[in-house]
């Protein structure tokens, strides 16, 4: 049932600077971008579109998304709030629009500061928009898998905000380990139940690796035929409201792994490293990423 081909959705731009206390200078995000375009990635989130007093990190995020250099093939995608971060986005020319939610009621509070129940017409209004747009629209849901408020999220929970995602008219939904509390069973169990509701090209996998089973959990999924995974570069990221959780599965561990499978993702690993290295000089840290480390080894014995 595994596919033979895996798309990979680069997220480290957004979701794995977001995270970061060390302000990364615009033209080093724009360049870091431009090294990500040319590793054979289709789909890079390059920024958010939310109040600067929230995410200072993404402050530039009209400057960047105009001055990256676009490669046909690629999506260049952002994550977006509300109408008037979209009215941004859209003036910058986005291809693809993410709204966020949680499936568990505190976090979304926590994250949102708003209800889930009042959180859909604001989403809706986001997704419509951007497809009169002419753009297409993408949806996450964070801790799909556990919640550093609740615990464990009732599966009927997540397909709820799940099917109003999709009834708004997301072309997938992205669901989120925010905590990195999943296991491959809870995998297995979830998308055995989700898969009789939806098409497998309906749902994105998104492991964070705080207990190290995002790799573990990728392969779980690959059994039950899904093909997309969000993943990045260097293992950056977290979440401000999950105290604890650590990166997103790294980017190049997870490329790695697909190759030493004969699973295709058409991305180029060298490429991949060398702008592991270039984000991680910027930061001035060593990132979590394992095939970031090797390299790096590599490149100091030489």
């Amino acid at each position: 049932m595994r596919k033979q081909k895996i798309q990979i959705k680069e997220v480290g731009p957004r979701d794995g600077l977001q995270n970061e206390d060390e302000i990364i200078e615009t033209a080093d995000k724009i360049e870091w971008i431009d090294r990500l375009s040319n590793t054979g990635l289709t789909y890079i989130e390059i920024t958010s579109f939310v109040h600067p007093k929230w995410i200072p990190q993404l402050s530039d995020a009209r400057e960047v998304a105009k001055a990256i250099k676009r490669y046909q093939g690629i999506t260049y995608a952002a994550l977006v709030p509300n109408m008037k971060g979209l009215d941004t986005a859209l003036e910058a020319n986005i291809d693809e629009v993410s709204v966020f939610m949680s499936a568990s009621e505190s976090h979304n509070q926590a994250n949102i500061n708003k209800s889930i129940i009042d959180t859909f017409p604001i989403l809706e209004e986001v997704v419509q928009g951007a497809i009169q747009g002419g753009k297409t629209a993408r949806g996450y849901i964070s801790t799909a898998f556990g919640c550093p408020y609740e615990g464990e999220v009732p599966v009927e929970q997540v397909f709820r905000i799940c099917d109003k995602l999709l009834e708004m008219g997301v072309r997938e939904v992205s669901l989120g380990d925010t905590i990195g509390a999943a296991s491959p069973n809870q995998i297995e169990d979830f998308l055995e139940l989700a898969l009789k509701r939806y098409k497998s090209t309906d749902l994105a996998l998104h492991f964070h690796d705080t207990r190290g089973m995002a790799l573990a959990n990728v392969l779980a999924a690959l059994d039950y035929g899904i093909e997309t995974f969000d993943a990045a570069l260097g293992g950056l990221g977290g979440c401000p409201y999950a105290p604890g959780a650590s990166g997103n599965a790294a980017t190049e561990d997870l490329v790695q792994m697909l190759n030493q499978m004969n699973i295709n993702t058409g991305i180029d690993i060298q490429k991949l490293l060398q702008a592991g290295v270039f984000m991680r000089d910027k930061l001035q840290k060593n990132l979590p990423s394992h095939m970031l480390a090797a390299y790096t080894a590599q490149i100091n014995e030489n």
